[in-house]
């Protein structure tokens, strides 16, 4: 006879049952509660102070309304450089494990060869579109997305619903041009499939009409939505339409000295910085009173059209905000804006060089000042207005000094219940992606999903900060390590080691409190050198169980980009390597000067 299954009293399964009940019931949204939408708002090599709520003079209306209605974050990181900043974002996972260490056209052959530094988002992480897509949302992107372009890396194969994205590192805003001959073309895709952009495209109107676009198309089925807007502006080429130009012109005549050191001033009366913090001048900026008047002219318009590009982003993240409103999906809406990166200090020092005209009239483009940021024009602001765009911090775009790193971050939305605040505690860019999760009531991945074993997320959720519960996600003992291309960092409590390479760099690891001195003037090394050795130890811990490559000897990252290009392009006109050579000339001097 088979033995009778011993069954459990029926008092206990009721016990089990209402327990289960409860826990399921705890764990929804209450009554007139639904999720809430996220917008996801990521602009593109904006520096720190470039915005009006951190002390810029660039008018920025939507955003300082957002910083008015939420949480503004004033020591918020994020990596130094656009794919890895991207991956990081939306998968709460290190860069590194992530299979993005660095942007792909920046990667040299020594380090292609491993697996996990492809510069292409890898198999083994979950974005978050995935898993709100899979916990019912849905899912939009609009924008760059750089982390990979065959049709198994499109984000319409990472969990999001409708997209149109750019799968280069940048391109024109006017045309659907590449900005650097790297590219046959600008890469463009809609919903997994190769697309044209229209006559009339200038980026930020058309990414804000697509996202409206997407929005309204699910807007009346009930579902919550999760839409990312991760912006071409204020990325090269620096173009704006002349309404917007034409506000700046005369700003910046003082130069980028004055600027720089306006802009500590807000910052620091705004309670961005510490009062009195301190600002290096940095080695690549120029002397501004040694140019003639007509170059100081030239060099004006350049800013006042990138001050331009940053507010006509900011026009349309106000209309995305005003159909919300008009919608009625504003009031369960939570709006997160920020940064991929520090400001870009690439481009030529002088535009009008003859040889580089040449170069650019070539491709289509010119460098003519009257229709400076039009269409058809090439600008940057180069390496001295990028100091006073990341202005009072150090570096910019691709090195690991604060002005690299630290970025705008403001969450805002009815639904965080929070008043008007800011907060000084040390963030991360991995943080935002369990951030999202525990405002959707989403749970984060295991060790395996969808039938593979995932890296788990490593960020904290800002959640408590953004509630008023702690003052600090991050314990003093923790620490967040990072490396591009051999510039590396590494944070614990209110101290940070940082080393950075050549050109700009010394390659030697200081040591800066960067809580009181953000813009790293005080190197604490030899006052504190048991800290110093302390968190050496614990930057190689995270380099060997991250799996960090050194850098191969004399790489310099700026060049990998010029050989990687007439590589993948062998065969194109002398004028290609022209052009990629002059446009980094300035990088390549300074380096020579340090080491002799």
């Amino acid at each position: 006879m088979r033995a009778r299954r011993r069954q459990l009293p029926r008092s206990l399964i009721r016990t089990i049952g209402c327990i289960a009940l409860a826990i399921f019931w705890l764990t929804q949204p209450a009554a007139g509660q639904p999720r809430p939408n996220i917008v996801l708002i990521l602009a593109d090599d904006l520096g720190f102070t470039d915005t009006a709520p951190y002390g810029s003079e660039i008018e920025t209306p939507t955003i300082s309304a957002l910083a008015d209605q939420g949480v503004q974050f004033t020591n918020y990181h994020t990596a130094a450089s656009c794919a890895p900043s991207r991956a990081m974002l939306l998968t709460g996972v290190d860069s590194h494990r992530a299979g993005v260490p660095n942007i792909p056209e920046m990667l040299p052959p020594e380090h292609s060869q491993h697996a996990h530094y492809q510069g292409t988002l890898g198999r083994n992480v979950v974005t978050i579109a995935t898993l709100l897509e899979d916990a019912g949302y849905h899912t939009y992107i609009a924008g760059k997305w750089h982390l990979g372009m065959t049709p198994d890396l499109l984000p319409s194969r990472r969990g999001f619903e409708r997209t149109i994205v750019l799968a280069d590192s940048g391109a024109d805003n006017w045309e659907q041009k590449a900005y650097l001959p790297i590219y046959d073309k600008a890469n463009w895709f809609a919903d997994g499939k190769e697309t044209e952009l229209p006559e009339d495209f200038y980026s930020s109107r058309f990414l804000i009409d697509k996202t409206i676009e997407f929005i309204d198309s699910n807007a009346n089925d009930g579902r919550p939505f999760f839409a990312y807007v991760p912006f071409q502006a204020v990325h090269i080429p620096v173009q704006a339409p002349q309404e917007f130009i034409d506000r700046y012109m005369g700003v910046y005549d003082e130069g980028w000295d004055r600027l720089r050191y306006e802009r500590r001033r807000r910052a620091a009366r705004l309670g961005i910085i510490p009062e009195g913090a301190g600002m290096v001048a940095m080695a690549t900026t120029g002397d501004w009173f040694a140019l003639s008047p007509e170059e100081k002219r030239y060099q004006a318009k350049r800013m006042a059209v990138y001050a331009a590009m940053v507010e006509a982003m900011d026009f349309h993240m106000g209309r995305l905000i005003e159909h919300l409103k008009r919608r009625g999906l504003y009031e369960n809406t939570i709006v997160i804006f920020t940064s991929d990166n520090g400001s870009e200090a690439s481009g030529p020092a002088d535009p009008e060089a003859p040889l580089l005209r040449f170069a650019l009239g070539r491709r289509g483009y010119s460098t003519d000042y009257d229709t400076l940021g039009l269409k058809g024009s090439f600008n940057s602001i180069g390496a001295s207005f990028a100091s006073a765009a990341a202005s009072p911090l150090a570096y910019y775009k691709f090195y690991t000094g604060e002005g690299g790193l630290r970025v705008p971050l403001i969450i805002a939305g009815t639904p965080l219940r929070s008043a008007r605040s800011m907060t000084h505690a040390f963030s991360w860019v991995t943080d935002i992606a369990p951030t999202i999760l525990e405002l959707t009531g989403t749970k984060p991945p295991r060790e395996r999903y969808g039938g593979r074993v995932v890296e788990p997320m490593i960020g904290h959720s800002l959640v408590p900060l953004l509630e008023g519960r702690v003052d600090r996600v991050y314990g003093e003992g923790e620490t967040v390590g990072y490396e591009l291309g051999g510039n590396a960092a590494l944070y614990e409590g209110d101290y940070k080691i940082v080393m950075n390479r050549g050109p700009a760099g010394d390659g030697e690891w200081h040591l800066y409190d960067i809580a009181n001195d953000p813009g790293e003037t005080r190197d604490l090394a030899g006052i504190l050198p048991h800290r110093l050795q302390r968190m050496l130890s614990h930057y190689h811990d995270y380099a060997k169980s991250n799996g960090v490559l050194p850098v191969p000897q004399g790489f310099d990252a700026q060049r990998q980009v010029a050989i990687n290009g007439l590589r993948n392009r062998a065969g194109p006109a002398i004028l290609v390597g022209i052009l990629l050579v002059l446009t980094l000339l300035p990088f390549y001097l300074f380096s020579r000067q340090r080491r002799a």
